[in-house]
């Protein structure tokens, strides 16, 4: 196998912890280049379900290395849950010391990032932005306002101490005056502190450069994001987006390597769509159809449990997001969730709703998004259960047309075809 980036090509939760994990299996290194725990990943494995927020999802696999990567946010009270709940599944505690790697540079996301995030959140009103709350906004802003805490200062207490001098009266006052919150003296952080190094200790890799360079080395490597290409920073429906860059590009800044590590890049689209939280979103559905899609899809976030809106596949982002992802292939997931429509629907243009105009490219300024709604062609269904289908032949034609239509559309292959939630429902191109 290449060395391969698995990015979401849509808004999220399309599935790519199982593209991971099926990719794992022939890998050496995976590591995870971006987000934190605001990030929600189901494998299902012989039926059993294992929930990943921030631990890459190679981790259910022996002698792999697992790298939670620079590019990534920490809060180590909800890694710390996370790795329970997965040792309470099987995975052994030994496991998890031999296999996950933490990068020293990694910051950390403290109690008053989750205070700041929870009151903007609430008192952005009518304008809020859907996140999760658990701080992870706060977390990159104060990285790149050059006051962040990083995994490796915790170790060395007389850093901490100087750093903690200059951030926390600077931070206190933020609290203060711009938030009406509490304000934290520094023998509070000096003890969270404390308690996140105990926690992360296992698992820092301090020896991070030549592991890399091992790894670089005749073994395989996987690049593991979360989020999605259509809630990137820079690229996605801004300001309805996440703090950082889930792309193929992302990939090698988050991950401490050059673009020379990045042999491949694969989309993980959904053969429909869903978002979490606020945004544009112009094939959403609110009838029927899009609630059908819920119910059968299971469309309810990993992280938070809101449901999500569903809509049809729009081609008018999915080919914007292979141009700025980097996208060389994809993965199509639920594929099996439009199984019993006789009617499916692709977005292949936006009209505007006030002009009659009619286009065909992304209009970046999504506050003009609610201006278009989206011209449509119609394909028939299959109606037919496809989730025992192993190859390609055996799906049904009017599946097969679908799938043909999508890649002459954007440009790239489908490789990979999801037929059902388990790891061997699954179609290789």
């Amino acid at each position: 196998m290449k060395n391969t980036v698995v990015v979401g090509a849509q808004f999220g939760d399309e599935g790519k912890a199982k593209i991971t994990d099926l990719l794992a299996q022939e890998a050496d290194f995976i590591t995870r280049f971006q987000g934190g725990s605001n990030a929600g990943h189901t494998v299902v494995v012989n039926g059993k379900k294992y929930a990943f927020h921030l631990v890459p999802s190679g981790i259910l696999y022996e002698n792999k290395t697992c790298m939670i990567g620079a590019g990534c946010v920490i809060k180590p009270d909800d890694l710390k849950n996370e790795i329970e709940n997965i040792i309470l599944q099987g995975v052994s505690r030994e496991h998890f010391e031999t296999c996950l790697k933490i990068s020293p540079l990694a910051h950390i996301t403290m109690k008053y990032h989750t205070d700041i995030d929870g009151y903007s959140e609430n008192n952005l009103k009518e304008n809020k932005i859907g996140t999760t709350k658990k701080g992870i906004g706060p977390t990159y802003t104060d990285k790149y306002n050059r006051c962040g805490i990083r995994v490796e200062d915790l170790f060395n207490k007389e850093i901490l101490s100087k750093k903690l001098d200059v951030i926390l009266p600077k931070k206190n006052r933020e609290l203060e005056f711009v938030y009406n919150l509490k304000p934290y003296s520094k023998e509070e952080i000096l003890l969270e502190c404390d308690e996140y190094r105990k926690i992360l200790a296992p698992y820092v890799d301090f020896n991070w450069e030549n592991n890399l360079l091992d790894n670089l080395k005749n073994k395989t490597i996987l690049f593991e994001g979360a989020q999605g290409v259509m809630l990137d920073i820079d690229y996605g429906t801004y300001p309805y987006v996440t703090s950082s860059s889930p792309t193929a590009g992302g990939a090698c800044v988050g991950a401490s390597m050059g673009a020379k590590a990045v042999e491949r890049a694969i989309g993980v689209f959904k053969a429909y769509m869903t978002r979490v939280g606020e945004g544009a979103f112009i094939t959403e559905l609110t009838d029927l159809e899009g609630e059908k899609l819920r119910s059968i899809g299971g469309e309810f976030g990993v992280t938070t449990g809101r449901p999500r809106r569903c809509g049809w596949f729009d081609t008018i982002s999915a080919k914007y997001a292979v141009l700025v992802g980097g996208l060389t292939e994809i993965a199509l997931t639920k594929l099996d969730v439009l199984d019993s429509f006789d009617e499916i629907k692709l977005a292949v243009a936006y009209k505007n709703k006030k002009t009659g105009e009619i286009i065909k490219y992304y209009p970046t300024n999504v506050y003009t998004h609610q201006d278009y709604e989206p011209v449509y062609e119609v394909h028939k269904g299959w109606m037919k259960d496809i989730t025992k289908c192993k190859t390609y032949d055996e799906l049904p034609e009017n599946a097969k047309l679908y799938l043909k239509r999508l890649e002459e559309i954007l440009g790239i292959k489908i490789t990979i075809i999801s037929v059902g939630p388990d790891r061997e429902q699954t179609i290789f191109l």
